[in-house]
């Protein structure tokens, strides 16, 4: 599991994005920045600043992971053929908690993480407790017989604030949901714009 232990919200409010897109999020009533300084005037960034915010904003979306996750994700993403930034997007999206997450099954990517910790999740029919676990093109996920009829489950299905993206098959009846294909950048339903080629230029230099 992470290791952050602030407010998710802080997230939203260092980027001055609501970047999960939630009614809740601070943003929409203060754009600055969380402590005593944030509400001075924001400074241009530099290159090195603007690709350093590509990537922690990147980071933060998918539960702020460590640096040292993200950085072995896009490790992977550069070895693998292809645009190392459409990788990364794609690496991301197969994590099991993002899955669970795109699936509406939970309201929140970090209550993805924590219900799949918990053992409430299956994959193919085997029971998955690892968030990070490498969801592959055709694998049915399901939330277990007894997790059902959670309450918060039955909520964040019927939130209206986000759809399920066409690269996954969500059948919220039964609580399955099955990954189509991997998505490209283009595919992945952001609320803010995320720039993963920014994060390879961050990685190229540092």
């Amino acid at each position: 599991m992470t290791k952050r232990t602030s407010a998710k919200y802080k997230i939203d409010r260092r980027m001055g994005e609501n970047i999960w897109g939630r009614a809740k999020s601070p943003v929409n009533r203060r754009e600055y920045g969380p402590g005593q300084h944030g509400q001075r005037r924001k400074q241009k960034l530099s290159d090195f600043g603007t690709q350093l915010r590509a990537k922690q904003k990147l980071k933060g979306y998918y539960g702020d992971l460590t640096e040292k996750q993200f950085r072995r994700i896009y490790a992977e993403a550069e070895r693998v053929k292809g645009d190392t930034g459409e990788n990364l997007i794609g690496l991301l999206e197969r994590r099991l908690d993002a899955v669970v997450y795109r699936s509406k099954f939970v309201a929140t990517i970090f209550a993805a993480r924590q219900f799949v910790n918990h053992g409430h999740i299956e994959v193919n029919g085997k029971r998955v407790n690892i968030p990070s676990y490498r969801v592959k093109e055709g694998d049915v996920i399901s939330i277990r017989e007894r997790s059902r009829q959670l309450a918060f489950v039955l909520e964040a299905v019927a939130l209206p604030e986000r759809d399920v993206p066409d690269y996954i098959e969500a059948d919220h009846n039964k609580m399955t949901a099955t990954f189509v294909r991997t998505p490209s950048l283009g595919d992945v339903p952001y609320a803010v714009q995320m720039e993963p080629n920014l994060v390879v230029e961050f990685y190229a230099k540092n």
